[in-house]
């Protein structure tokens, strides 16, 4: 993700450092009564080791659409369960469809040649702050549309300048609404650069009131783009977030699994490279996975089980 007032990724690479974990859990096939989860977490021994079989994950409402109610005000979370059974944590993630997010440092896109590249799905920028809306937001989301890309749209957070309310409020009037038509993933909320002066508690409390907003706008869980080292620093590794919203993760790295900030049990998305390559695009592009099936991805779009 780019922020519109930086001229390098040097702040970046510094920002993605990797910690210490490198793994989560697969999810097993017996599961109580209900939907299953976002998608397998990755594997490990860390996994093991917390999380043996027969232990229990909350899904809450914000993995793969499990419990959500489109403009609900008397939505209440999902309570049920995943068991991990006999077996269930295994030595391998389940990335499986590609995709990118881009802005208008891309350029032209051409959506036709991106999908017959192999890409599923896309993050498309759309707004920064209150008061800046990405030029090529609109061509980017209605061509990846008639491309058949899955896409979604992100704000880049600017904690420092206005509440998360205020954010969120401008985020779903400029782009960052979801329909239910196959083709778009809830909004993400891009959140990297400094800590904005912002204390952890702060930090929590912003992230938290841009969530509710835009929930209550659209019906969805906002989705949380964030390295390990911003979210650990600036959040002070929050675990408020892990029942409410997906976790897109940026670790640059060429290992099969990404380091999972502290407060999330696993990924939902991925992004690995920020110098990726795609046909339709001029240039280095972010390169992305999605941890699941391509049925899992369509569901987490149209907000079913």
């Amino acid at each position: 993700m780019f922020s519109r007032v930086r001229s390098t990724k040097t702040l970046r690479r510094r920002l993605l450092t990797a910690g210490a974990l490198t793994a989560g859990l697969v999810l097993g096939a017996a599961v109580t009564a209900g939907p299953a989860s976002a998608a397998p977490a990755p594997s490990g021994s860390a996994a093991s080791a917390a999380l043996p079989t027969g232990s229990t994950i909350p899904l809450g409402d914000g993995y793969m659409g499990v419990g959500y109610v489109k403009d609900s005000k008397d939505f209440k979370p999902d309570t049920r369960q995943l068991v991990l059974s006999p077996g269930a944590v295994s030595a391998a993630a389940a990335w499986g469809p590609a995709g990118i997010d881009v802005s208008h440092y891309q350029g032209t896109i051409n959506w036709s040649s991106v999908k017959a590249a192999g890409i599923s799905f896309a993050y498309i920028k759309a707004t920064e702050g209150t008061t800046y809306q990405d030029p090529n937001f609109s061509a980017n989301y209605l061509h990846a549309y008639n491309a058949k890309v899955i896409r979604g749209a992100y704000h880049f957070a600017q904690p420092g300048s206005s509440s998360g309310a205020a954010q969120a409020t401008y985020f779903a009037a400029h782009g960052g609404a979801w329909s239910a038509d196959n083709l778009t993933l809830p909004g993400m909320l891009d959140l990297e650069g400094g800590c904005y002066g912002l204390s952890t508690s702060a930090m929590q409390s912003w992230i938290l009131d841009f969530y509710n907003t835009y929930k209550a706008k659209t019906g969805r869980d906002v989705v949380i783009y964030t390295s390990p080292s911003w979210w650990n620093s600036c959040t002070g590794g929050w675990s408020g977030m892990s029942a409410r919203s997906p976790l897109f993760v940026a670790d640059w790295t060429t290992a099969a699994n990404p380091t999972i900030p502290s407060g999330f049990p696993y990924a939902t998305l991925w992004q690995y490279t920020d110098a990726g390559s795609v046909s339709g695009i001029s240039g280095a592009v972010d390169r992305d996975k999605f941890n699941g099936t391509s049925a899992r991805l369509l569901a987490l779009a149209n907000n079913t089980p």
